[in-house]
This record gives structure tokens, sequence and C-alpha cells, in this order.
């Protein structure tokens, strides 16, 4: 199947309560970096918070691989930029930062097996087990980033771990080259988003480095296209449901 008819067939999925998501519990979100979480999961967060039901934010890279020339923020600097803005992205949606935990793996080089990563998947079920969660949340395995492709291998390990369903969100799929066409049809569901709008912009703003020229000394740095963060904040969350 290819992308394009993928996503327009996922986009048409049926409207998801909070229940069939997370069923009773609660939730693990897992980020690959400090951003994904807001841009793929913000209204789900907002809307468990709301409903009272726990969750756990789980940041698997340190994030120092989006300006990696900048002298200004070297690496140890541009970490604890990275993670200050994940803190100040998830009070916005009502998440303390003890419900967040950093894995700290290297940005760009995210392992998807050996040690670190079945370290990282212990981690992953652990936040499942304190958010009493039968879910975890991670993005697409087809998304065109290799530490989003890792994250998702990490979580399948957790999810083994935990006997735990696995749902997949997509940042990089839409507008993408994929080094393989999706599976198909979609299964899963859409989060009719809406009403979280407000609470998900300002999530996404939080994360400075990533959406501003806060950092201006890196050429090759990385900024997430103004677009794209528009065109997130119209959809719908999707979340896929593959291997249910």
């Amino acid at each position: 199947m290819n992308r394009d008819a993928f996503f327009a067939a996922a986009d048409a999925l049926p409207a998801a309560r909070l229940s069939d998501l997370l069923g009773e519990g609660g939730a693990v979100v897992v980020a690959p970096h400090p951003d994904d979480e807001s841009l793929g999961c913000g209204a789900l967060l907002r809307e468990a918070v709301a409903a009272g039901r726990p969750v756990r934010i789980v940041f698997v890279s340190d994030g120092t691989g989006s300006h990696p020339n900048s002298q200004g923020y070297p690496a140890d600097r541009l970490r604890a930029l990275r993670e200050g803005e994940a803190q100040a992205a998830m009070a916005a949606l009502g998440v303390s930062s003890s419900q967040i935990e950093f894995l700290r793996l290297p940005d760009r080089a995210v392992p998807s097996s050996g040690d670190e990563a079945e370290r990282a998947s212990v981690a992953i079920a652990n936040a499942a087990a304190k958010a009493r969660a039968g879910v975890i949340f991670v993005t697409w395995r087809h998304d065109a980033h290799g530490d989003h492709q890792a994250a998702y291998a990490i979580a399948r390990l957790a999810q083994r771990r935990r006997s735990a369903r696995l749902f997949e969100y997509s940042i990089w799929g839409r507008g993408a080259e994929l080094d393989r066409e999706p599976e198909g049809p979609p299964l899963g569901w859409r989060l009719p988003s809406s009403k979280h709008r407000e609470r998900k912009c300002a999530a996404i703003l939080s994360h400075r480095s990533q959406v501003s020229r806060l950092i201006d000394d890196d050429p090759e740095g990385f900024l997430l296209p103004r677009a794209m963060i528009e065109d997130i904040l119209a959809r719908d969350e999707l979340f896929l449901e593959m291997d249910p």
C-alpha cells in the first residue's frame, strides 16, 4: 500500500474515546527525541491527564544531535536545554516532572538491539508498571528517521516484557521518502484533537530550540518547518495498532 493511500485510510479510522486507547489504565509515551511526544501525542496526553489517568513519558535520546556544530551549546549544555524544554512542554499539558524519564541514549545513533536497547526496554516496561498502563505509544515503525525506528524496536521489546498493547504514532511519515511501503490497510484509531489544540500548540512551542533560531551558531541546526507544525495541529492524532 503506498504512503499516500495509507494515510488517507488512516485519517478515516474510527474516532476513539480514551478508553478505546487506554482501557482502564494509564499510558506510557515513548519519544525518540524531546518534541516527538508533543507533536504526536500532545492531545492524548492532555486528555489522559484531564481524565485523571496516570501517564509516563520516556525520552529515549539525549537530543544533542539537533545542533551538533554549535559552539554556544556543546553537548552537555544542549542536553540540559532540551530536557528543560521537554519539562516545560509537559507542564503545558499538565504532566509533572516526576512523570518524565530521560534515558539519554545517543541522538542519531539510538540502538535497536543489544544491551543498551534491552536496558531501555526495561525502563519503558517499568514506566508502564508505574502508570498501571497496558499500552505503550511509540513512533511508527516506518518513520523516516533511524532513531524513530529504533525507538519502535525498543518499545516492542518492552511490550513483550509487559504483555502490553502497542500503538504507533507517525511524525515523519506523511511527507518523507519511506524505506519501504507500509503494510495496509491501517488499523487503529483517530483521536479527535481540536479541543486540545491550544495546549498542544503551547507544548510544541515550548521546544524553543527546535521551533526557533534560539541556537543561531550552527547553520546545519535542525528547525521544525512551520508548515509541518500547522499541519500537525490541524489534524486529529492517529494511533496505529498494526499488531493487535
